[in-house]
């Protein structure tokens, strides 16, 4: 089934309306959401010193519900319209309870709990329209919610959430093309144009914050379009190569942590992206060079579908260089700066 020339219009016009309602209702969610007294005050995990009001993910979400419900009345995806359904009702349930998060908080225990039965509900759901086993219910279930915390955990410097939404939704969105399944390119352009919309408001200065539900609907939206695209049998390589290196840095920054015997949910400033920060680069810097890795290696993945065995032990090969670079980038980066101060 290809997707797409009848199509693409339909998409880009939803994108469009997605981009539009997200970049202009900051305007007015800004002071009624200072009103409410929804702001991030600065702690040890904070990049920012200054308190901000957070919770502009309201706007992303609305933005992308625009999107959607365009996309749906001009039938753009409807190849697998049960499956567009079920990524935006479980990104919609994750953003509510990112919302409780941001508005009055919600213990540990509670977000996990919520955090796996949205991801349960939406695996069950989704096995059912594709008729996969049960038994692929408790990996779905687990994926949503770790990617929604890895999301949140990511969550931490100025545009770095806009830009990894506008990399993975062009990436899925490609994908989509690809393999001729509409409704994921439906998916991805509008993750990707909903965010870009709230960039301007959070790239430079960071003025406004999404807030646990922006981070929150990016990882479910995220996780829910990977899930789905897994089940209806699309290639690993275009489901799980876009997402590598924020699962690198996550996993990476956990396993230091446990290992030294640190809590691995409390506060910390010892992601790759905020050490990288620490050593000298700027927020912007730091969330194109992250934005840069994902696309290098969501290239590579892409690549190694259709390449000859020998492409694809050089595509992966590729990939584990620019993870490694990555991981490695504030010791390497950090000597660059240090040299370059010194001259």
């Amino acid at each position: 089934m290809s997707a797409l020339p009848g199509d693409a219009l339909l998409v880009l016009l939803a994108g469009i309306v997605a981009f539009a309602v997200s970049a202009a209702l900051p305007v007015v969610a800004h002071p009624l959401l200072a009103r409410l007294g929804v702001v991030d005050l600065p702690s040890e995990r904070s990049s920012h010193t200054q308190p901000t009001v957070r919770g502009l993910g309201l706007t992303i979400a609305a933005g992308l519900a625009a999107g959607w419900a365009l996309a749906f009345a001009t039938g753009a995806a409807d190849d697998g319209v049960w499956l567009a359904v079920c990524v935006v009702t479980g990104s919609a349930a994750a953003a509510a309870v990112g919302w409780a998060e941001d508005l009055r908080g919600l213990s540990i225990v509670s977000r996990a709990g919520l955090q796996l039965a949205l991801g349960a509900a939406g695996t069950l759901a989704l096995l059912l329209i594709t008729g996969k086993g049960l038994w692929w219910l408790p990996f779905g279930a687990l994926a949503v919610a770790a990617y929604i915390n890895v999301a949140n955990f990511m969550d931490g410097i100025n545009g770095i959430s806009g830009l990894h939404a506008v990399a993975v939704g062009g990436l899925y969105a490609a994908a989509g093309a690809v393999v001729g399944q509409a409704w994921l390119v439906a998916a991805g352009v509008l993750l990707a144009a909903a965010f870009a919309g709230f960039l301007p408001w959070n790239l430079v200065r960071g003025r406004m914050f999404m807030g646990d539900v922006g981070s929150y609907l990016l990882g479910a939206g995220i996780a829910f379009a990977a899930v789905a695209a897994f089940l209806a049998e699309i290639r690993l390589e275009y489901v799980f190569s876009p997402v590598l290196v924020y699962l690198a840095d996550t996993f990476t920054t956990l396993v230091r942590r446990m290992a030294a015997g640190k809590r691995w949910y409390a506060s910390h400033r010892e992601h790759v992206y905020q050490k990288l920060t620490d050593v000298g680069l700027s927020h912007v810097a730091v969330a194109a060079l992250v934005t840069a890795a994902t696309l290098l290696v969501g290239a590579a993945g892409f690549y190694a579908v259709s390449a000859t065995p020998a492409g694809t032990v050089a595509a992966q090969t590729g990939a584990a260089v620019v993870l490694v670079a990555y991981l490695t980038a504030p010791r390497w980066i950090g000597v660059l700066l240090r040299v370059r101060r010194r001259a």
